[in-house]
């Protein structure tokens, strides 16, 4: 049976593990009410997107 000869070191361990993270989705402010938003989304707030009135209230 295959086992490791010497224990992983915790810098081993958390350099193979750099990319195994969550990523966090590019957010922007509202130019219009100053509210976070999903980059190329109409804002949910507000309903403006690139300057004009998308969702009618």
């Amino acid at each position: 049976m295959a086992v490791p000869k010497r224990r992983t070191s915790k810098t081993k361990k958390n350099l193979r593990r750099t990319h195994l993270k969550l990523e966090v989705p590019g957010m922007n402010t509202c130019d219009n009410c100053g509210e976070m938003k999903l980059a190329h989304h109409v804002c949910k707030s507000c309903g403006h997107y690139k300057g004009k009135d998308v969702v009618g209230e």
